[in-house]
Parts: structure tokens; sequence; C-alpha cells
């Protein structure tokens, strides 16, 4: 099949530049094929859909039936669409993002100054205040942050349409690109990653997606296709250093059945520190109304991937916080609403005890338990810290509740809004 797509590829002109998936898709439906499809050919025929090679017909046809079959849930299908989806992204100037990295990374305890993101798949139901987003930038406050995001699709409110809410200036998301990258992170930790932008050849998929009643594979590999998680060649010359800037990311899924999947497709593309997430109630975020899921992903030398999988519970007692109802974290608010939340939280303006500010500062910890940070046994943080590091270890052997004291400063000290300022005003300073 290779080998006659890249023929009918390349013939060019009209509908003959058409790669044909009519072979693959008899394969793939009905069931019981007695040659299966792979997630090698999965993946290489949807990279066809990045440059608009294959019809609106068979390109909804094969994301249907890779819904209805359940191969869209698979992890080698997952990691191997990843992979495509990276390899057509916008190309990053490596070099440059590298050495501002090596710059601004701030290593400490067990994190090595790398590129960091938080992210859901969505499609919960829950429609929860923006949690991953609020807690990407508390942690930029220690980490580099990429956040990679989007519009909504199954909520009100997406990551960028509450950054582009923001007041009283928002910063133009729009213009961090794979060009100017490297000049935000020379001015902040901060930086969001709109899909659009870095993934140019969504926009042949996007229609398509829009005329199907089904979630599709895309929902899914987007939080595992970051645009600046590629390889670092000059990193990887030198077997004793990391083969990415993207170092650790926290990624909530909206079925507890995902999460072994996702933890076992983040081993195929070769993540070194992660955790999958899933609320009791099927929330992609770590609940603040009880139990959650937990799968993290750690550097483990003796395993043959060369990382190992642990399964736990987390509790929001676990973070030293209290319970609170999902009902109380801003349930169905508008992009506005939820931007006035996230300003009144950059400025410490919510009550110490209030359940959205809760609900961020647990995901938040999280994030720096899976970077590495909380393993440092002192702190200087700066202004406010008295470098008073809480060791206590919880589930998954996570100091979940230094995570919180160090989300806490974040706020308190004015360090999140500050990286969150610089943000704002690097992206404006930028042309169209």
């Amino acid at each position: 099949m290779a080998k006659q797509q890249a023929t009918l590829a390349a013939t060019g002109g009209g509908d003959s530049s058409k790669v044909d998936l009519k072979p693959l898709l008899t394969r793939l439906w009905p069931l019981g094929h007695p040659k299966p499809v792979t997630a090698d050919e999965i993946a290489e025929a949807i990279s066809y859909f990045f440059t608009n090679q294959v019809s609106e017909v068979q390109a909804g046809s094969l994301l249907m039936c890779l819904h209805f079959t359940g191969l869209d849930r698979q992890a080698d299908v997952l990691a191997r669409t990843a992979t495509t989806m990276l390899k057509a992204a916008a190309q990053v100037d490596a070099l440059a993002l590298r050495s501002v990295v090596e710059k601004r990374g701030r290593r400490e305890g067990a994190y090595d100054g790398g590129l960091c993101d938080i992210v859901g798949t969505g499609g919960d139901s829950h429609n929860t205040f923006n949690i991953s987003t609020t807690s990407s930038i508390l942690a930029s406050s220690l980490l580099l942050i990429s956040k990679h995001g989007n519009k909504a699709s199954t909520s009100k409110s997406g990551s960028a349409d509450l950054l582009n809410c923001m007041q009283p200036r928002a910063p133009q998301i729009s213009r961090v690109r794979p060009d100017t990258i490297a000049k935000v992170y020379s001015e902040t930790n901060y930086a969001f990653l709109f899909a659009p932008i870095f993934h140019p050849g969504m926009k042949h998929v996007a229609p398509i997606r829009k005329q199907l009643p089904w979630r599709t594979v895309f929902n899914l590999v987007g939080p595992l296709a970051n645009p600046v998680d590629f390889p670092d060649t000059k990193a990887s010359s030198d077997s004793a250093a990391p083969t990415t800037l993207f170092e650790a990311r926290m990624i909530g899924v909206a079925r507890k059945d995902l999460g072994p999947v996702f933890a076992n497709a983040l081993q195929l593309i070769g993540a070194r520190k992660a955790m999958v997430v899933c609320g009791d109630e099927e929330l992609d975020e770590i609940s603040c109304a009880g139990p959650t899921l937990c799968w993290r992903l750690s550097l483990d030398p003796s395993s043959p991937q060369g990382t190992a999988v642990e399964h736990f519970l987390l509790h929001p007692s676990d973070f030293g916080l209290p319970a609170h109802p999902l009902s109380t974290v801003s349930p169905g608010k508008e992009p506005t609403e939820n931007a006035a939340i996230l300003t009144r939280i950059l400025n410490g303006q919510l009550p110490d005890d209030d359940p959205i500010l809760h609900f961020v500062l647990i995901n938040t910890a999280a994030l720096f338990v899976i970077s590495g940070i909380c393993e440092a046994d002192s702190s200087n943080m700066g202004h406010g810290d008295d470098g008073a590091v809480i060791q206590e270890r919880g589930p998954g052997g996570g100091r979940w509740k230094e995570g919180v004291r160090r989300a806490r400063w974040a706020i308190k000290s004015g360090e999140a809004a500050r990286q969150w300022a610089n943000f704002v005003d690097v992206t404006n300073s930028f042309s169209d």
C-alpha cells in the first residue's frame, strides 16, 4: 500500500493527486480481515490528510472506521499518529530554541530545565473551569512551559478562548510562531502554542471533523503532539544527554480505560517524565471532589523501554487540601467569566480556601512533582520563600504537599503574574 500511495501522491493534477484509501478501508471493515491493518499503515494514511491528498469521503470513512473498531484508542495507533502529526507540523528553529532553553531553564531537584506541558483531551462533559491553562501559567513561575492548546471543541471555554479574553490586555497567541518562539522564551518562561499555527495541516481536517457527530482520533492525538516535542539532534549525539528539549507533561483523559492506553503511548513516543490522570467522575483533570486515577511514567534504566509506569490513586487530602464538589468549580461559564477568575487568581484575590483555587493548586502541584522540581531538599524560589521544603511523600512517592507549597508561592510572590505579563508584552510586540 505504501508504494501505491507514494505513486498516487506524486502524480499531481486534479483528482489524480488524491491518495486512494479504498484498499485500506476494505481491510478495516468489517472486522476479521486476514491481513489486519497495522498502526504504521493507519499513520501513513493519516499523513496524507495534512497535505489535502485524501478526499473528504474517504477521510471521514477512515475516521469513522477507527472510531467504531476502537483502533483510535490503541496505544500504538495513537503513538504512530502523533509522530506523523509532529512530522507534518511547522518546523521550529531547533538551534535557537535549544539556546534559549539552556539559558533560561532553571535546574532544581530532578528538573533539568526542559519544556513542560499540562493538557487534557477534553470531552468529559463537566465544563469545569480552565484548570490546565491556569495551572500552566502558575507553573511557569518555576518551569519552562509550552502549553499546547486550541479553541473549544467540546466545552464553552477552550484554552485559546480563555486567553483571548484576558484583560486589561490579551496576549496575541497567533503571533507565537516557529520563527518567534525562541524570542518568546527569551522574555518569559511561558508560551502558548496555538494548535492551528503549529499544525497548519489540520486545516484540511477541521471541516471533516465538524461534519462527524463523534470524537475522532485527533481529539486524543492532540495532547501527544506538542509541536516542540521533537528530537534535539545536538543532544542526541551525546548518549548521556536527553534527546528532546521537552521534559515533562501531565495529560488528563476523560475515560478511565484511556489511562493505561495513554501511558503506553507516551512510552512508545519516548516520553521521559509524564503522568496520565482521570478523575473518578471521568474528569480529565486531577479531581478536587474525590479520587483520581493516575498512571505515572518515570525513568527506569532497568526497563527495556527506559521507563516504567506506576498506577495509583490521588485524593485532595494527599495535597493537604479538602475535597470540593465539582458543582463549586465554575461549571459552564463563558470565556470572559473564566478569564476574570484567572485574573483574580494571578492577582492573589481569591480566598485561600476557595474551591477553584484548590482545584488549580492540586493540578499545578502535580505538574511540579512530575517535573522533578519537588525532589529538591531545599529551595530558594525568591521573595517569600522560607526554604522549608515539605519532604513528606504520598501515593506514587510524590511530594504532593511540597507541590502545593510551591504553587501557593507562585501566586503570593507574584512570580506567576510576572511571567504572564511578560508573555502578554512580548506577544504584543510582534507584528502579524
